[in-house]
């Protein structure tokens, strides 16, 4: 055996030894030191293979975080990563919560460290992740000329404040005071979509203004150009991902002297509404694997467990036709199912990871899977609609996209009479996201920014000034690449036959937390698409389960108060993941928003996806 192969082989159980005593149980209080070496991750001084699997708390309901960490352990993992997604956390300009429900931080770290596990932290200020734009706040677009991730004075005054509310929060958990946070991202990927190298040096020293004096790593696509803008000196270099030996190489070629890790190593991937379920190869991802694990390359499994995108927080894409929604499951097919089961790539992945501990180390049992039921067939039918609930409207011009409204999600009625033209060619200039048309109270077709239709012909009705409505629905926000300024709505203006439409009442359902519970039923029949159901299940035991909603067309469900997402009869999801803390023993109240069905229709529930 040559030195350089023994030095390996020592390191390479040193490593694990860490690693096992980590997955036994040990307690963090006790004070370590974590640091970048030139080459490896250095814990106590000692050289540290990360293995590490991405859960998303703001994804997960805060009653499954523990099992959900011990899942991940159970597969080999020594790290927990996770994204903070800013707007869950600063829902409006200035309002922040770090403590209630799956936005507790503190708690989830904490459940981390009780579990022995170290973590990571990827605060943003911007994600990515496939969450609604990309975690940004939506307030931001209120400012019409704002531009994100640079240092534009209004972007980077919100991003300061973000930083240092968060920073108060981690403060106490950094391993530098007796806690599990080893390291902090900076940024995501941002050499996928900007230069502004100032802007990346800025958000460093913001940190570390912050009193955060845990080493810093970034994370970007393993090309010469996306390391060049996307990386920082001093900073451990993260690839998403690092798959070779030749990424490795030019991460260290391109910045010197500090770690290199795959921080994104992909067992999954996402899905868009309108395609097939994403199901990656496991031999190929079990080959990538195998590489890391041969090399002592530290890694992450982006995501070991995805969860699930609720109410109106999944992101979009630009590609195809310029839109492309993601799905309410975030299950991207990754090890650790949407309802928290382990899948055949999880078994396989923990085979391989098991095989590399040292002799008689074992990985933990994996924990019971948490109980899942079906419901029975439970008829829904119509109670009130959009039309019985109008707001007062908003008198404008020229329309105007929701954030000029101080509005962020949902849905925004526009409405004008025909005066000059009053048929022929409809154009939207843009629709943003999804809209249904209705003139003179008549349902006349939808516009879909998916499928690049903005325009649509309108009869001839014989009223001498028709009356046009356009129901827009928001959808996602594009969260990643360069059109990510997402404002939603009408976003320019409404022409028909080549006239611009003016004079226009400007209405805005929100459907926010407790909207669905202050609807009351009209007693009147509902012909007219944009109808509420509601229906009720009386329940002798609770468990996890996933609400079929084949029997509608696309909209909202809302179980006891609790938004589930959004439904789209073009899949490929055709059930929502219901936890049990959202049901109750007794009457369960289940009420449905469709944008096109109008008769009754029924729900059932299953087991699984």
């Amino acid at each position: 055996m040559n030195d350089n192969h023994g030095i390996c082989r020592f390191t390479l159980l040193l490593a694990f030894l860490l690693f096992a005593t980590a997955i036994s149980g040990q307690s963090h209080q006790e004070k370590h030191t974590f640091a970048l070496g030139t080459e490896e991750f250095l814990l106590d001084g000692k050289p540290f293979q990360i293995i590490s699997g991405e859960i998303h708390p703001g994804r997960v309901p805060e009653e499954y975080w523990s099992h959900r960490i011990r899942m991940a352990k159970a597969m080999g993992c020594n790290t927990i990563s996770a994204y903070l997604f800013w707007n869950h956390h600063e829902s409006e300009e200035g309002i922040y919560d770090f403590r209630t429900g799956n936005r507790d931080i503190s708690k989830f770290i904490a459940t981390a460290a009780e579990e022995g596990l170290w973590v990571i932290i990827r605060p943003g200020p911007y994600v990515c992740a496939e969450w609604e734009f990309g975690g940004l706040p939506p307030y931001l677009l209120r400012n019409h000329g704002i531009k994100v991730r640079c240092m534009d004075p209004l972007y980077m005054k919100a991003v300061e404040r973000y930083i240092s509310r968060l920073s108060d929060v981690l403060r106490p958990h950094l391993v530098t005071n007796g806690g599990p946070v080893l390291m902090i991202q900076i940024e995501n990927e941002y050499g996928s979509y900007g230069n502004d190298r100032e802007y990346m040096r800025e958000l460093k020293q913001i940190w570390v203004r912050s009193d955060i004096d845990v080493p810093f790593f970034t994370g970007d696509g393993p090309t010469k150009y996306m390391l060049e803008a996307g990386t920082l000196p001093g900073c451990a270099v993260g690839l998403d991902s690092g798959s070779s030996e030749s990424d490795f190489e030019l991460a260290r070629k391109m910045n010197p002297g500090v770690p290199v890790f795959s921080s994104e190593t992909y067992p999954g991937w996402l899905t868009h509404w309108g395609e097939a379920w994403a199901r990656p190869d496991t031999a190929a991802l079990l080959r990538e694997v195998k590489f890391l694990m041969d090399n002592r390359k530290s890694f992450n499994f982006y995501v070991i467990h995805g969860g699930t995108n609720f109410g109106f927080t999944a992101g979009a894409n630009s590609g195809g036709k310029g839109y492309e929604p993601d799905l309410t499951s975030y299950d991207y097919d990754a090890p650790i199912d949407e309802q928290g089961r382990a899948t055949h790539k999880y078994m396989a992945l923990r085979k391989l990871i098991g095989s590399y501990l040292p002799k008689k180390a074992k990985l933990p049992s994996i924990p019971e899977p948490v109980p899942a039921m079906s419901l029975p067939e439970t008829e829904l039918v119509p109670f009130t609609s959009i039309w019985d609930n109008m707001p007062e409207p908003v008198i404008a011009v020229q329309p105007g996209p929701f954030e000029e409204f101080g509005q962020y999600f949902g849905f925004m009625m526009y409405t004008t009479r025909l005066t000059g033209h009053k048929s022929g060619k409809l154009t939207v200039i843009d629709i943003h996201d999804y809209a249904t048309v209705f003139l003179d109270g008549k349902y006349i077709g939808t516009l879909d920014r998916r499928l690049g239709i903005n325009s649509i012909d309108l009869p001839v009705t014989g009223s001498e000034f028709p009356v046009l409505e356009i129901f827009t629905e928001a959808m996602g926000r594009i969260n990643f690449a360069h059109a990510m300024i997402d404002r939603k709505g009408i976003t320019d203006r409404v022409i028909l036959n080549g006239m611009t439409l003016m004079d226009w009442d400007i209405r805005g359902f929100p459907m926010g937390d407790g909207y669905a519970g202050s609807l009351t039923s009209t007693g009147i029949e509902q012909s007219k698409p944009g109808v509420f159901f509601r229906g009720t299940m009386m329940l002798d035991e609770t468990a996890d389960t996933f609400i079929d909603m084949t029997n509608f067309v696309k909209g909202l469900v809302w179980v006891n108060g609790h938004n589930l997402g959004r439904y789209w009869e073009i899949g490929p999801q055709t059930r929502l993941y219901c936890p049990a803390s959202w049901l109750k023993k007794g009457e369960n109240e289940i009420i449905v928003f469709d944008l096109h069905k109008t008769t009754p229709g029924s729900v059932r529930g299953f087991e699984s996806m």
